[in-house]
């Protein structure tokens, strides 16, 4: 006789969420829970980077890897459904009203653009010591355009971008230089997922 599966984890609360500040209204939340449990199809309570591949919204996202490692911070293996909901926080549009916005006894919502551009210099910096590099910008952009554009065209794209918001002249970007040179970009929309809705 097989053992029986675990049950599936119970639906959560809002209480059951970790500190971070987010709202999401419990409509959402169950909505999360019922994703989560679909991807986790053999009930195992956490997701793999497997199960992830499977959310149709990343499917054509040409950094949907590095978003994906997003959810595997210090090279965890697994993620629960608290880590599944605070990435995804970060892609709620921002235009559903956040009532905390501006006060200064809460913390800063995970989808404000703050918070959205520090998420978007994360999937840049891909040595993670702060900075982008002109090879960093150049592996990205190999990333988002494929091979529609030369390796000349991009180094110079890359070379370009990086001198042009490199401010201190350090041949990187720190981020209030990569926040700087993306300010009129519409990030709000562009890092906005609906299955939040």
């Amino acid at each position: 006789m097989l053992p029986r599966p675990p049950p599936p984890p119970p639906a959560p609360n809002s209480d059951s969420l970790p500190s971070f500040h987010f709202t999401v209204s419990r409509a959402n939340l169950n909505r999360l829970h019922h994703r989560f449990r679909y991807l986790d199809r053999n009930n195992k309570g956490f997701l793999s980077r497997m199960d992830l591949h499977n959310i149709k919204e990343l499917e054509l996202n040409p950094l949907a890897d590095r978003i994906i490692n997003s959810f595997f911070p210090d090279g965890a293996q697994c993620v629960d459904f608290r880590g599944f909901v605070w990435v995804l926080a970060h892609f709620r549009p921002s235009e559903e009203e956040d009532l905390t916005v501006g006060d200064p006894h809460k913390p800063e919502p995970l989808n404000s653009r703050n918070n959205k551009l520090r998420f978007a210099f994360q999937l840049y910096d891909l040595d993670c010591d702060g900075k982008i590099s002109k090879k960093e910008m150049l592996q990205i952009l190999r990333l988002m355009v494929g091979v529609k554009v030369t390796d000349e065209q991009l180094e110079v794209i890359a070379a370009r971008t990086v001198q042009e918001a490199d401010e201190d002249g350090d041949g990187a970007l720190s981020f209030a230089e990569f926040a700087k040179s993306i300010e009129k970009l519409n990030i709000e929309q562009s890092m906005s997922i609906r299955i939040l809705k």
